[in-house]
């Protein structure tokens, strides 16, 4: 009557399951975390200025005697 409660047929697909979803739970986090701390950051790194500004820097160093 209660072989059901025996019956572990599915058991491993539900772990794989929630294997990934675990997985897939952290890299959300992850994801979320990194792109608050890129959006908080995009004033500081500016990429381009401090490109311009390096090659701007050594262009002048080419006058010196």
């Amino acid at each position: 009557m209660f072989k059901f409660l025996k019956d572990e047929k599915g058991q491993g697909a539900a772990e794989y399951m929630l294997l990934i979803g675990g997985a897939l739970a952290i890299v959300l986090i992850a994801l979320f975390i990194y792109t608050t701390y890129m959006n908080s950051a995009k004033g500081v790194l500016q990429g381009n200025a401090d490109v311009s500004n390096v090659r701007s820097k050594t262009t002048n160093w080419a006058g010196l005697p």
